[in-house]
């Protein structure tokens, strides 16, 4: 049945108009395709895009999160390169666009990739989407972005939904300067090294964690960043059962501990080290067990030792551990 035109609208997008592509091949020139997304009711009618490679941000759970522009984007591409097909298809359907889909995700190769640019090459304007918020943030995109940037290839970045941003601001904690560590290491031992890594960031720290991983990071995080540290544990972020906790790490270990693993998707925020300041009898205190571990073994083992039994992070002890041994105390 043909669309009534008091129910079509043109979208126009700012700025001077796309230059001109070729149609794609894949598509016959006299079926064009429906280039068009469904909003408030109405039917929008897109412009072309500029060819290259457009990076869509997508909702993180409430598909009404998504903006004009990503729909426009999306209904004008060529193909939507998207993580998984059938969660991007679903977000497609939704709003009544038919752009094709291809598949580019992390067990994508070289050759993938080098189709792709074959095909920006040849003009195409191509949309890459993550399966929720903003591509490249812990998703493998930037190999793709990269190649493309060394093609010569125009990035065009439309900005929008982000799990990092939404925790962020939802945690209550400071947020003029934080540090985005992304998912830890799965294995106990790598987990707290990269903790203790962590420990001086001078600023609010932004964790991704899978839901059955939980309790265990926590718990790592609670010992080494230690246990008064405020905290927030974000899970199903602008989805139904949106939930928000915040505590001290401590708390928020015991308190999943207790409960098991949560379901759905989980964003961790840790707020900023305090920095009390040392006396000089603690300093003294501490070098003096350096000095007698390094009495009977390396500098390294010495460090681990004293971490140990002090607490102190393992890597500012070996730190004054290898200045006390160089003369440098």
């Amino acid at each position: 049945m043909a669309r009534s035109p008091m129910m079509t609208r043109r979208f126009d997008a700012p700025g001077p108009a796309a230059p001109t592509r070729a149609p794609s091949p894949k598509l016959a020139p006299d079926r064009p395709r429906n280039t068009t997304f469904t909003a408030f009711g109405l039917a929008s009618e897109t412009e072309p895009l500029s060819p290259g490679l457009h990076i869509v941000a997508t909702p993180i759970g409430n598909l009404r999160d998504i903006t004009i522009r990503a729909l426009a984007t999306l209904a004008a591409a060529d193909a939507v390169l998207a993580e998984d097909t059938r969660v991007t298809r679903n977000l497609l359907a939704h709003y009544g666009i038919t752009t094709p889909l291809l598949a580019y995700h992390e067990h994508s190769n070289d050759a993938v990739r080098e189709r792709i640019i074959a095909r920006l090459r040849a003009g195409e304007a191509l949309a890459l989407v993550s399966d929720a918020g903003t591509p490249l943030v812990s998703d493998p995109g930037y190999k793709l972005v990269q190649a493309a940037i060394e093609a010569g290839i125009a990035i065009t970045p439309v900005p929008g939904p982000s799990a990092v941003m939404t925790a962020l601001v939802a945690a209550g904690l400071p947020t003029d300067r934080f540090f985005f560590e992304g998912f830890l290491p799965q294995k106990a031992g790598a987990r707290r090294n990269r903790l203790e890594a962590l420990v001086q960031v001078p600023g609010t720290l932004v964790l991704f964690e899978s839901p059955h991983r939980l309790p265990d990071m926590l718990a790592d995080a609670a010992a080494v960043l230690g246990p008064e540290r405020p905290a927030a544990v974000t899970r199903e972020l602008t989805k139904l059962y949106e939930t928000i906790r915040r505590d001290t790490l401590g708390s928020l270990s015991e308190r999943f501990a207790q409960e098991g693993p949560p379901k759905g998707e989980i964003v961790v925020i840790i707020g900023a080290a305090t920095t009390p300041e040392r006396t000089i009898d603690a300093d003294a205190a501490l070098d003096a067990l350096i000095l007698s571990a390094l009495e009977r073994h390396s500098i390294k083992d010495a460090a681990s030792l004293v971490a140990d039994e002090t607490g102190q992070p393992r890597r500012q002890v070996y730190s004054r551990a290898l200045a006390l041994a160089r003369g440098q105390g």
